[in-house]
């Protein structure tokens, strides 16, 4: 069952366009699609305004707390989830309990499309990893959106192509890579890529566990932990509570490239 914990009304004063005052978990709530200021920068969401305005009457803001779970694995599709701010992890499990997290998602995804669009169970487990905004849309209400605007269509093809390529960079990454080093280290460099400005160390918000940083690479958490160590030991990088410093970014691709 999906936890659906705080649903936001629109407030009398917000404090910027189109976002509320915080609500909790520290979040500042989108209230309306419309009034996104981050509408442009997102694939699904930059439409023409009439289909925009037609989701935001089919969509209603909800925020989630670090550990919700907006679906499972399995589960049949009841619609999608418009990730508006926050994380939320990807992961499959096996009947031994061992698991794997497939991706990250970041905001502006649309989460449950394969599932919803095919009328097919969900193949992962969704679980929120920091406080988020995740917007339902129930799966008749989604299909008959995507039926009545071909742009909204389009940009479901374009997103479910984009997953597509992902998954197969994470099988080549975990099927082709030689050691846990170089599966770390390629860790290392992408979680940091979109905070590298080519001006010197690269810092990026890190909120994994060793055990969920394992699940991705396909490790041990025993390996992730030892291994941090003896890059922190080497000054390749350095990790201050939740921030990720990369030290020595030639250092760090000349191991992922081993």
């Amino acid at each position: 069952m999906t936890k659906k914990m705080w649903v936001v009304s629109a407030p009398e004063k917000p404090a910027r366009p189109g976002i509320s005052v915080r609500a909790p978990y520290g979040l500042e709530i989108v209230e309306s699609c419309l009034d996104c200021p981050y509408r442009k920068e997102r694939l699904f969401c930059n439409m023409a305004p009439i289909a925009v305005q037609r989701l935001a009457a089919i969509t209603a803001p909800s925020t989630y707390p670090k550990g919700a779970t907006l679906f499972v694995e399995g589960q049949e599709p009841r619609g999608v989830f418009i990730l508006c701010s926050g994380k939320v992890k990807l992961s499959t499990s096996s009947a031994d309990g061992k698991t794997l997290i497939l991706r990250i998602s970041d905001p502006g995804e649309v989460l449950g499309l394969a599932g919803t669009v095919c009328g097919r169970s969900y193949h992962a487990t969704a679980t929120v990893l920091e406080p988020a905004q995740a917007d339902f849309i129930a799966k008749a209400d989604f299909l008959n959106f995507l039926g009545e605007f071909g742009e909204a269509a389009l940009r479901v093809s374009q997103q479910m192509g984009e997953n597509y390529h992902l998954a197969l960079a994470e099988m080549k990454t975990i099927g082709l890579s030689h050691s846990a080093t170089e599966k770390l280290a390629r860790f290392v460099l992408e979680w940091c890529a979109e905070h590298d400005s080519g001006n010197g160390q690269v810092r990026a918000n890190l909120t994994l566990t060793h055990e969920e940083i394992a699940q991705i690479i396909g490790a041990s958490r025993e390996t992730v932990t030892r291994l941090l160590s003896e890059f922190r030991r080497k000054q390749l990088l350095q990790i201050k509570g939740h921030t990720l410093i990369i030290r020595d970014k030639p250092g760090l691709q000349h191991l992922a490239a081993s």
